[in-house]
């Protein structure tokens, strides 16, 4: 009886046995297999300790903590370029006004935004992921009034909103071979972060859909939406050598002005949506700083 009762035991321990030998065996070969989709294996990611993040479905938490550090990357390459970001708290404080006069009436509201202002006379804006806007002097000063300035910050918040930085740093490290199989280790994720932010134009699609969506939230917020336009316009005749590093994408300046056009020519301006069109108070203001 007892001799029966060991044998059956040992059966089932054998059993077991196998079955943990296959599935670690199975592993062993998955890992050894060479991926052709990824660059670094699961068991060097865990051996280097390293943060990845799944950029397929990123948390607004993830985007936010990731930009902050982009965001301390570009202020730091600003410097060193002698455009700094500017510490004006007057300079800051109206461009933060727009901009959180804008936020609430975009499609991500609930993320917080930061708004700043970078000491460069050539006319430039861009923004990067988890809520980061930059503006530069010069882009201001060409501006005629608050509504031309709303229209540049409303197009970056789209660019946010649309999660565009996001889309273009999986397609780089794709196209750089440092995907791995379970997503991009978050220092190379800055690198690249910084890169798009300060040298790299966005897409066809998505400079459209910001100009969509940009006009959209412009117009919630109370600003003239023809303001877009007339600034876009304003962009397009700084032509020859003096294209501004904004318009450095497709499509063309024409181009999306006539797709503006049409969309406010459907949709003619409200009564509510006037603001910001007061040149000479902009003016004044921007005179303390050009």
């Amino acid at each position: 009886m007892l001799e029966n009762l060991s044998h059956f035991f040992w059966r089932k321990k054998k059993r077991w046995l196998y079955g943990l030998l296959s599935v670690v065996t199975a592993f062993s070969l998955w890992v050894g297999t060479p991926q052709a989709s990824y660059a670094i294996s699961w068991i060097e990611l865990i051996l280097r300790g390293a943060q990845i993040l799944q950029l397929s479905n990123i948390s607004d938490k993830q985007e936010v903590s990731l930009g902050k550090q982009i965001n301390e990357q570009i202020t730091v390459q600003l410097a060193r370029k002698g455009t700094p970001i500017v510490r004006d708290p007057a300079l800051n404080n109206y461009v933060e006004q727009i901009g959180k006069r804008l936020v609430p009436h975009s499609d991500r509201p609930n993320i917080p935004y930061t708004f700043q202002v970078v000491n460069d006379p050539g006319v430039n804006a861009f923004a990067t992921m988890g809520g980061f806007v930059y503006v530069n002097l010069g882009l201001m000063a060409l501006a005629s009034n608050e509504a031309e300035l709303a229209s540049v910050i409303s197009h970056e918040i789209g660019h946010i909103t649309g999660r565009h930085a996001i889309k273009q740093m999986k397609d780089q490290a794709i196209t750089q071979g440092i995907l791995s199989a379970a997503g991009l280790d978050t220092s190379q994720a800055v690198q690249i972060g910084v890169q798009l932010a300060l040298s790299l134009p966005n897409s066809r699609g998505d400079e459209l859909e910001s100009d969509s969506t940009g006009l959209q939230t412009l117009r919630e917020a109370g600003y003239a939406p023809g303001a877009m336009v007339s600034f876009m316009t304003k962009l397009g005749q700084q032509g020859g050598s003096r294209v501004p590093p904004i318009l450095s994408t497709h499509p063309a300046t024409g181009d999306r002005v006539r797709v503006l056009q049409n969309m406010i020519g459907e949709n003619p301006p409200q009564p509510n949506e006037v603001g910001g069109m007061d040149n000479r108070s902009y003016e004044n203001f921007m005179n303390r700083y050009i």
